[in-house]
């Protein structure tokens, strides 16, 4: 009684190909690329530390 779950490629909503998991084809595995490289998909992230010295800070430790 196992039911197999097909899941569908992320980009056209076709079932997936093993072969270009999780895509269906070389074509939608190209254009998720693509969309990293011209950064239409990006990483949510902290916002960096102020790296600008603190002018009340005279260098010395301690």
């Amino acid at each position: 009684m196992t039911e197999t779950v097909k899941k569908l490629c992320p980009i056209c909503r076709k079932p997936t190909d093993p072969k270009f998991r999780p895509f269906c084809s070389a074509r939608c595995a190209d254009i998720d690329l693509g969309r990293w490289f011209t950064e239409t998909y990006a990483v949510p992230a902290a916002s960096p530390p102020d790296t600008e010295p603190d002018p009340s800070d005279d260098g010395e430790r301690g």
